[in-house]
């Protein structure tokens, strides 16, 4: 199964709008579309699961501790972390190949750091 991702409210929107500009099939909702805005990272985690999507974040901070204690309980589809200092072309080459050489089933319960 393609991956499908999940951006959180911290993550640049314009590294969403580019990928999915260079591969129009990719399935990357914003954090706007979703609603995440004012969610606590348990509750953006709970709603990426539900969703069946990997999560997209800058958050290198809290993030981490939470998906931790999420998966103690849950299934998660994954977390994939993207430095606020990795230029934007290079995270979008990232998550583009991610998008093309993987399937959703690898980052079950995975927390990524880019670039891998």
């Amino acid at each position: 199964m393609k991956i499908r991702y999940q951006a959180d409210a911290d993550l640049n929107e314009i590294i969403v709008l580019a990928v999915v500009r260079r591969e129009p099939a990719i399935d990357f909702q914003t954090a706007a579309a979703t609603g995440l805005r004012h969610l606590k990272d348990p509750e953006v985690l709970a709603l990426a699961a539900r969703e069946g999507r990997v999560l997209v974040s800058h958050d290198h901070q809290t993030m981490p501790r939470h998906f931790g204690s999420f998966i103690a309980a849950n299934t998660s589809p994954g977390v994939l972390l993207v430095p606020q200092h990795l230029p934007i072309a290079a995270a979008v080459e990232e998550l583009l190949l991610i998008w093309s050489a993987a399937e959703a089933e690898e980052f079950i319960n995975r927390i990524c750091f880019l670039p891998l």
